[in-house]
This record gives structure tokens, C-alpha cells and sequence, in this order.
């Protein structure tokens, strides 16, 4: 807020306090800190949460009244808290700071806390997780693509966790199967696959004309694990990746082992409704590779004046974000990044290191806007990990 990057929005169960002119920040801080200390068992005691949209697709108002009822849905609302606005990320996000002690020295009951924000805040939203479990795979059998992997990653970009098992995929969401997929049904879609030339060689030129002006440098992106530390890294992101998603709804998928450099990449088109191997566009080495006479002033220069038809922004359904601290249990994944680039075409296995997830909520003992909503800001030269 003292950087006119924040808004106070709401201030809610802070008894006599909020009577009071010309708080400052200690105020509220030494307020939070005096409930906490009727409990010393608890190891990270505050709750800051971020509740995010798409873009601007939320007002600053719209988003502090979801915070208020999200903090009364999860036992939260007679808790001193406060809500700020922020609006320096591409994304619209409020963020929550609270304690998780109440006034008579417990700890609000915080069991199963990762599948209860989603039902709160899906209750919040009307949103029927079935209802919307039919409409995303309709959605993703309308794409365009070739191969069961990219059925499987359209379905993980919407946040879905897939299994093979007999004749169906069984799709996961929220710690629950939400529903089955037929095999035949993905199959018969395939078989319907047309290759769109004129598009993939539009999508070539934007991807040869943004990687001269935004670094397309793999970094990786952790997933933090309770209190605030970070967790091994899961997925890769770059400038350029960042960009061509904001700009034209291209969503790009890293392909490799955890740890290592990306060995292959995808990439869903949203505004056309298809997905391409990375290779008909360009060799990965080629995408991440450090482009000669590159520098970050020259993010701040278009190189070549508007193409007709290229440069068209792409609108996408909007919805709130939610991302949680503790990591989802995942089976270890069978490739590996030596692995021969046909064997993941065949696999029926799709290794997706994506940075992009559709629904995002953070609670957390401390939260940074740049390892949350993706380093949105122009870098400052620091190792490229999530430390949060």
C-alpha cells in the first residue's frame, strides 16, 4: 500500500480497533499477533490466503466480497482479518491475512483444508463440479489433436488428474474422480484429426517474432509445501511462454524430468481450439535458447509494427484462481528426459510440466504475488526458483 501497489478493501473483526482514525499497519499487526499468542502449540499460525481472477474479469469490489464469504464458508468469519486489493500482476487478486487462533486460544479447525476451500469457493461461484466436469470435456473434445497424450493435457491445463484404467480415462479434481471418459470416445476424436497448415505456419511466425524481444529461458516453478517453504521443482516457465498466453491464448507445455532441462514442448492453441507437437513449430533448444543481442530493454520494443490477424488479444472464459500449499500426491512418473521423443507420443502417458492451472486459491504462511502469480514484473537478475 506505501508503494500505491495495494487498497485496503475490507476490515472486518477487529473489535474497537476499527472505530479508531489513522490506523497503521502495526495496528493491525500487533491486534493479530495478541489473539495468536493465546496459543503457542501452533507452528505457522497466520493465514494469508490470495484469491485471483483471469485477468481483470473481477472487480476490486467483486473479489472482496468473495473473500468475505469464502473466510465465513471455512469458519473464518467472526476471525479478525483484513483484505487487500492488489493490481500490479496481469491478474486481479485480493489477498487475506488472518490467524488461525481464535480469541478463546484454539486453532480453527483446519482439516481437510485443501478440498474444503475448493467446495467453499465452488459453492460461492455456484458451481456444480459435475455440471462442470461435463462442460470442460466437452470443451476438450472439441480440440483439434492427434494423439491421447493431448486429450490428457487439455484435460490437465483445466487442473483434471488422469488414469487409464480399462476402456475409460478416470478423471480427479479436488481429491475426488469426478467422472469417466470412453476411451472410444477420445479415439473417434482422434480419427477425425485435420492438420491446419495456415494456422501452425501463423503460429511459427508468432512464435519467431516474440522470442526476439521476450526471453523464452526456461525457469522452474516450485510448488510450496506447507509453512512456506518450497518444494522441489515441477514445472518450467519462461517470458515468452507468459506472454504468448497472454497475448494469444497459447498455452506452452515443457515436457521433461523434474530437475532437468525440458526435452520436448506442446502447445495449445485456445483461440483456434487445436494442439500442436512443439517440434512443428520449432526445435526446443531453439525456443529456450538465449536469443543473440537479447536484453530486457528490449522487452519494452515492438521490433515490427502490427501483422494483420497475428496480433489479435484472445478473451478466455473467466474464472477465480486457486492454488494451494500443499502439493497433490502424484505417482512418480515412468519417463524420463532421456526418453526417445517417440515413446511419449506413444505412451499414452503425457509428462506435462505446466505452469498454467485453471483454478487457484493460495493459503499459505507467507505469500509473494511473483512466486504466486507467475514473474509477471520485470526480473531483477535473482536465481530463477520459487523460494516461498
Amino acid at each position: 500500500m506505501e508503494k500505491d501497489k495495494g487498497e485496503l478493501m475490507l476490515v472486518s473483526g477487529f473489535g474497537a480497533l476499527q472505530g479508531m482514525d489513522n490506523l497503521q499497519p502495526s495496528d493491525y499487526i500487533n491486534y493479530l499477533a495478541a489473539v495468536t499468542a493465546r496459543s503457542s502449540k501452533i507452528v505457522y499460525p497466520q493465514l494469508h490466503v490470495s484469491i485471483s481472477c483471469k485477468g481483470q474479469s473481477h472487480s476490486k469490489q467483486q473479489l472482496t466480497e468473495i473473500a468475505a464469504e469464502w473466510m465465513k464458508g471455512m469458519g473464518y468469519g467472526s476471525q479478525p482479518y483484513i483484505v487487500v486489493f492488489h493490481n500490479d500482476t496481469a491478474n486481479a487478486h485480493v489477498h487475506i491475512v488472518s490467524t488461525r487462533i481464535d480469541r478463546s486460544g484454539k486453532k480453527i479447525n483446519d482439516s481437510f483444508e485443501k478440498l474444503k476451500a475448493y467446495q467453499v469457493l465452488g459453492r460461492i461461484m455456484a458451481q456444480d463440479p459435475a455440471e462442470q466436469f461435463t462442460k470442460d470435456i466437452t470443451e476438450a473434445l472439441a480440440y483439434n489433436f492427434s494423439t491421447r497424450p493431448q486429450f490428457a493435457m487439455l484435460m490437465e491445463a483445466k487442473g483434471y488428474r488422469l488414469e487409464m484404467k480399462g476402456a475409460d480415462y478416470r478423471l480427479y479434481k479436488f481429491g475426488h474422480m469426478l467422472g469417466k471418459v470412453p476411451l472410444r470416445d477420445v479415439d473417434n476424436r482422434i480419427a477425425g484429426y485435420e492438420k491446419n497448415k495456415p494456422r501452425t505456419s501463423q503460429l511459427r511466425a508468432i512464435v519467431e517474432r516474440y522470442r526476439l524481444i521476450h526471453s523464452g529461458e526456461v525457469f522452474p516453478v516450485s510448488r510450496p509445501l506447507p509453512g512456506g517453504t518450497a518444494g522441489p521443482a515441477f514445472t518450467y516457465s519462461s517470458k515468452l511462454s507468459e506472454v504468448l498466453q497472454q497475448k494469444f491464448g497459447l498455452q506452452v507445455l515443457y515436457h521433461g524430468a523434474p530437475g532437468k532441462p525440458p526435452y520436448g514442448f506442446s502447445v495449445i492453441d485456445h483461440k483456434e481450439k487445436m494442439v500442436l507437437k512443439g517440434k512443428e513449430l520449432m526445435d526446443i533448444r531453439e525456443l529456450i535458447s538465449p536469443v543473440a543481442g537479447w536484453t530486457e530493454e528490449l522487452q519494452q520494443t515492438e521490433l515490427y509494427p502490427p501483422i494483420a490477424g497475428l496480433d489479435e488479444p484472445v478473451t478466455d472464459s473467466s474464472h477465480l484462481d486457486i492454488w494451494l500449499a500443499e502439493p497433490e500426491v502424484m505417482p512418480e512418473p515412468t519417463w524420463t528426459a532421456e526418453a526417445p521423443q517417440d515413446q511419449y507420443d506413444q505412451s499414452g502417458q503425457a509428462p506435462i510440466l505446466s505452469a498454467l492451472e485453471d483454478l487457484r486459491l493460495d493459503i499459505s504462511g507467507d505469500v509473494d504475488d511473483e512466486q504466486i502469480l507467475g514473474p509477471t514484473r520485470r526480473r531483477k537478475r535473482k536465481a530463477r526458483t520459487n523460494t516461498r
